[in-house]
């Protein structure tokens, strides 16, 4: 399958037009603006906790984390119904934290695991919602991610990061199920560009991250695949981006 910029562009602006994403992230990345400076000044002049910890070349821990997510829509014009995610609702992951020390300020990691949530999807004409679907995920994450380390200030330190992952949904759909009132199949298999930012505290006995971090999936997931009877919903569209925000906390 093969990346169209024109058509992923057109993805982008669809999720973030009028969905709740885009003021969560805004919100979020304030509050760490605002954060950052507080925890920086109730630290003056306090002792170092693990002081010899970033100089460790390899290192494990545990991720927990919150998550939200969307979909992007490429609305055909040979139809009159237009899609639209109705609801974002809360899911989960957990994850194995893999840390390669590369210099000062640069570390690179591997964070395996897995993820659930679900999309509630409608589809509506000019006067009111003809259906609502209800699309579960369950992936399985296998992110390579960069990150950029700031200067310590005491015990806490701020970074980026930014990197690729391929995520698997082993919930999708391979047959249609009339009952279940979902008449499009996802592509299982998606690659996504991931960028966030968050801040390293460094306690007595561990390090403990809080991090933000938004997911852009890269890749056309719709699969050209008509249900038997239901054929407006799969031409009403000619592909579908995925999104999702998560909010993590690594314990290494």
């Amino acid at each position: 399958m093969f990346f169209n910029f024109h058509s992923y562009t057109n993805f982008t602006a669809s999720a973030f037009k009028n969905n709740k994403l885009l003021l969560i992230l805004k919100k979020t990345i304030l509050l760490y603006l605002v954060l950052i400076p507080l925890m920086v000044n109730a630290q003056k002049d306090r002792p170092r906790n693990l002081p010899g910890y970033d100089y460790k070349n390899l290192h494990f821990g545990f991720t927990i984390g919150l998550n939200s997510m969307d979909l992007g829509f490429q609305r055909s014009l040979n139809n009159d119904l237009i899609a639209d995610v109705i609801r974002i609702e809360p899911g989960f992951q957990v994850g194995i934290v893999s840390d390669l020390r590369l210099s000062e300020n640069w570390n690179f990691r591997f964070l395996p695991g897995i993820s659930f949530g679900q999309r509630n999807l409608a589809f509506y004409n000019d006067t009111s919602k003809v259906t609502e679907m209800k699309i579960e995920s369950s992936y399985l994450e296998f992110p390579f991610i960069f990150k950029y380390r700031a200067e310590r200030l005491n015990n806490f330190r701020p970074y980026l990061i930014g990197g690729l992952n391929y995520r698997y949904d082993m919930a999708a759909r391979k047959e249609f199920e009339e009952e279940s009132n979902v008449f499009l199949k996802l592509q299982p298999g998606d690659l996504y560009l991931e960028l966030g930012l968050g801040v390293d505290a460094y306690l007595q006995y561990f390090k403990f991250s809080t991090e933000l971090k938004l997911g852009i999936g890269m890749l056309n997931i719709l699969v050209n695949d008509v249900a038997e009877g239901y054929p407006q919903y799969l031409n009403s569209l000619n592909g579908i981006n995925s999104f999702i925000v998560m909010l993590n906390f690594h314990f290494e």
